[in-house]
């Protein structure tokens, strides 16, 4: 999800640290269908998923590396923090200063904050209950000193429960830009995705546009597609069509996403001519620009008006 100035509900009164005027916040909803077969391929899809939040995060500093944007990425999946060794985190510890807890930083304009880095042991089970969950996610919120960031990006867990509830009520008064939602091409997905953009309406959360992941395989050597996850019902395509939302883009399988991802290093250098890359970088583009058409907005009718 994405979302602008500093403030939050329930008397979270700002985001730590001095978000710039005209900063956005991205919620990034995905929920990745279980993939066709075996549990393997459910774990694979889930790296996929999480490879590509990372590459947006990462893809963002690098679109507008000459303006050095200020970038900000709030893990909010408390049982299952991926982040850290997505992020060649793993191990890092978060530090308490003055002025509250200091994110872990992968280079000097991109911080993270993730559970995972609260836990002696990757291993170690979250079990947590809602309230407790709820606390966690308005602490982060409330006493990361985040430093001046233009983007802050929420990672939700896949659902529409505790995690979701409590960072669309938190960041209320902060002006969300909108929620990117993340799927794969068989229907047994779009039935959850449904779901998911249902949610978003109900809590008023704008909708930047849905993601198609997994979305065919392109061979290397003689570049043919093939369709791994055939769109049965015509995919996220016709899914949008239909409930009039748009269509970000589609994103093949490459291997390289995966191996990129168990060894926290960018996909954007480790394979730069990817199909997958270019598909990145196209949905990163039209992110940032849905995020400055909605701020435009935004200050537009914040501008009182003559009598």
């Amino acid at each position: 999800m994405v979302a602008s100035p500093p403030c939050h509900e329930v008397q979270i009164v700002s985001v730590g640290g001095g978000r710039r005027e005209n900063s956005q916040t991205v919620l990034l909803h995905y929920w990745a269908g279980p993939a066709e077969g075996t549990g393997g391929e459910w774990h694979l899809a889930v790296k996929f998923v999480i490879g590509l939040r990372y590459q947006e995060v990462g893809s963002v500093k690098i679109e507008q590396g000459r303006k050095q944007l200020g970038v900000a990425l709030l893990d909010i999946d408390i049982c299952g923090p991926s982040i850290p060794k997505i992020m060649g985190l793993e191990g890092e510890q978060v530090h308490q200063s003055g002025s509250g807890w200091s994110p872990v930083y992968v280079e000097d304009n991109l911080g993270v904050m993730s559970v995972g880095f609260l836990l002696s042991s990757p291993d170690d089970a979250v079990i947590w209950r809602g309230p407790k969950k709820n606390g966690m996610i308005k602490q982060f919120l409330r006493d990361v000193d985040w430093g001046d960031v233009d983007y802050l990006l929420v990672d939700t867990p896949p659902g529409t429960s505790d995690e979701h509830l409590s960072v669309v009520q938190y960041l209320a008064a902060a002006h969300i830009d909108g929620a990117v939602i993340i799927t794969t091409p068989q229907e047994i997905s779009l039935q959850d995705v449904r779901k998911e953009i249902n949610f978003c309406h109900k809590v008023k959360l704008p909708i930047i546009g849905v993601v198609e992941n997994m979305s065919g395989f392109v061979c290397p050597k003689c570049k043919k597609e093939s369709q791994i996850f055939p769109p049965t019902s015509g995919g996220a395509e016709a899914m949008c069509q239909d409930l009039k939302i748009p269509l970000l883009g589609k994103v093949p399988l490459d291997p390289h996403i995966g191996k990129s991802c168990d060894k926290g290093q960018s996909f954007f250098v480790e394979a730069p001519d990817s199909p997958a890359t270019l598909g990145y970088r196209s949905i990163i583009q039209k992110i940032q620009e849905f995020c400055r058409l909605h701020q435009s907005k935004e200050e537009t009718s914040s501008v009182p008006k003559a009598c």
